[in-house]
């Protein structure tokens, strides 16, 4: 998780912000139409971004998975080595 958030509300524009970091990133659909990610060149989540934030005070919680790209390459954990 990012040390630093920064979170933008456009009450006009009944729209929420969220990003983790300032990296280059584009949006992308979510399996919520409110919700969308914002991911970086190699498919991290840096970010979500919410549309017609006010209807969530008049319906239950907005529920939406942040999932990185399947095309994702992950970094494997370092093998320990020795007696275990």
């Amino acid at each position: 998780m990012a040390d630093k958030i920064k979170v933008w509300f456009d009450a006009e524009g009944d729209f929420l912000e969220v990003l983790f970091s300032d990296a280059a990133g584009y949006m992308k659909e979510t399996d919520n139409d409110a919700v969308m990610e914002r991911v970086d060149a190699r498919g991290q989540v840096i970010g979500f971004s919410i549309l017609q934030v006010s209807r969530l005070a008049k319906q239950k919680p907005l529920v939406a998975e942040l999932l990185p790209s399947p095309n994702v390459v992950r970094e494997k954990s370092p093998k320990k080595y020795g007696k275990q």
